[in-house]
């Protein structure tokens, strides 16, 4: 029997179904405390998901949104395939919108399928479909071969893959498929097309046997093959009983619209009234904010939840008024300046080490990883270390998944990485970015012999201008290998370009 006290209990989230079993007493505690009785792994298919939890911002203002996608869902079940194309700038709730979905819909059988589009990976051809499908599979870091191969059979063989499926499936993994599942003989072209129509065999196969709701987020970062399998599953969607959501920033070009069965649906801000009902339902009973405190955050948040959200937590964090009128530049994202003053004073607020180790992780990505942390924080001792991640996530800023030194932590937004990054010097930019290359040839080496860019995005900002163009050559290479012409092409051309930066020597 396993059990966990409170903290424990968030920081897993919602990995595990659990039973309360109330106040208990506990050795080397002196009074008794809450405790929950681990009962089995959840169901949740997304980390995202699992690592919000109870976390999650009220959702207010988006009773009509919600009815339409209902209402999509109920023709969805009928056999009808619908897609909705939901859009709307950062922090306006497209995730949470989905999630609520997922919510209403969770006691109707049904089968969810995730993928996720990264800043960090638009030129790594397949990302989101490679993520999604090694998270279905059940790979672990230290799987072996035979193991991948095993898991990949179970998940693929229920569904009757034509020869080669998952040779193909396998090659795309990066798994090596000896004897078991020859590669097939095409060419490269022809072994895209293979593949995507493997993967829609699968689709096929799941969705016979219940509906499937399937959700593409942020598409604005997707790599151009991802981008022609969407194509390919919004042309086919009518065909199964899936509900496929596609979300994305206005500035994506979303070439679907008026196609059969496809809507689009655009997040308008909140008005004042669902303004100041969030803020209510964020306080709690934890305080009741002055009027005038909550005109200020009406009136300086633009009706954007996670812009409410922050400055509330703000409020309610600091002891004076929660509106810093310090003289703080905007990001470039358009961030309003008093958001960017707030969450900059909550960091500050956690301690230097707490934001060295904010920053250090914005460097890394949206999400990164203790282990590779590490290796970025420099001279910041494992102590500091533990105490400021400790910080980040009890002020809501990060999630945490898993315990060190096997944790992983996701920033809750991209715009507070973003913040967190706009706060180093250049030099400790390039510091920390070369920091994470070498860490990533020293301790990763089998993530970037499959995907080289990321060596060469850091390698490239820490100026390591040889070592970027090398791994850039590198990464057109591996894209070439799986039929990825268009991010080959990108990534060549960025080492080409970086090429032309070094001085005049044979080696250039």
């Amino acid at each position: 029997m396993i059990l966990l006290d409170q903290q424990t209990r968030r920081l897993v989230g919602g990995i595990f179904d659990y039973s309360e079993l109330g106040l208990r007493e506990v050795r080397r505690i002196g009074e008794p405390v809450p405790v929950w009785q681990v009962l089995r792994q959840s169901q949740v298919e997304s980390r995202f998901e699992a690592l919000r939890g109870s976390a999650l911002t009220p959702l207010v203002g988006r009773q009509e949104e919600i009815e339409i996608l209902l209402r999509r869902w109920s023709r969805t079940k009928a056999g009808d395939g619908q897609v909705v194309l939901i859009s709307g700038e950062p922090g306006i709730g497209k995730s949470r919108l989905t999630i609520a979905l997922q919510q209403r819909i969770d006691p109707a059988p049904h089968t969810r399928i995730r993928y996720f589009c990264s800043r960090h990976h638009q030129d790594s051809a397949f990302h989101p479909v490679i993520t999604q499908l090694e998270h279905a599979a059940g790979f672990e870091r230290n799987d072996d071969t035979e193991t991948k191969l095993d898991k990949l059979e179970a998940i693929f063989g229920h569904n009757s893959p034509a020869n080669g499926d998952i040779g193909l499936i396998a090659e795309l993994l990066s798994v090596p498929r000896g004897d078991r599942h020859p590669p097939p003989d095409l060419t490269p072209q022809r072994k895209k097309e293979r593949l995507f129509a493997a993967l829609l065999r699968q689709l096929d196969g799941i969705s016979g046997r219940q509906p499937v709701l399937m959700i593409f987020e942020d598409l604005h970062w997707i790599d151009p093959t991802s981008r022609e399998f969407v194509d390919q599953l919004v042309e086919r969607a009518e065909r199964y009983p899936v509900l496929l959501i596609l979300t994305f920033r206005p500035e994506f070009h979303a070439p679907w619209v008026g196609q059969p069965g496809v809507m689009a649906l655009a997040l308008a801000r909140l008005d004042r009234a669902d303004v100041t009902e969030l803020v209510q339902c964020l306080t709690g009973d934890r305080a009741t904010l002055p009027p005038h405190i909550i005109a200020e955050i009406v009136e300086h948040t633009d009706g954007v939840p996670l812009f409410v959200e922050e400055m509330t937590k703000a409020a309610l964090e600091a002891d004076s008024d929660p509106v810093v009128t310090a003289s703080v530049p905007a990001s470039s994202l358009g961030i309003p300046v008093t958001l960017h003053a707030s969450l900059l004073a909550r960091l500050d607020r956690l301690g230097p080490a707490a934001k060295q180790v904010a920053q250090a992780g914005a460097a890394i990505g949206r999400e990164f990883s203790y282990e590779l942390l590490t290796a970025s924080v420099g001279e910041l001792g494992e102590p500091a270390l533990d105490e400021a991640l400790h910080h980040l996530v009890e002020a809501g800023l990060v999630f945490q998944r898993g315990t060190p030194p096997t944790a992983n932590y996701l920033f809750k937004h991209a715009l507070i990485q973003d913040i967190a990054y706009s706060t180093l010097l250049r030099g400790m930019r390039q510091d920390i970015h070369r920091r994470i290359a070498e860490a990533l040839e020293a301790r990763f080496s089998s993530l970037i012999e499959t995907q080289p860019e990321i060596a060469a995005h850091h390698f490239g900002e820490g100026l390591e201008t040889g070592k970027a163009v090398a791994y850039w050559h590198r990464a057109g290479q591996v894209s070439v290998t799986k039929s990825a012409v268009r991010e080959a092409d990108t990534q060549l051309r960025r080492g080409l370009d970086l090429l032309c930066s070094l001085p005049e020597s044979d080696e250039r």
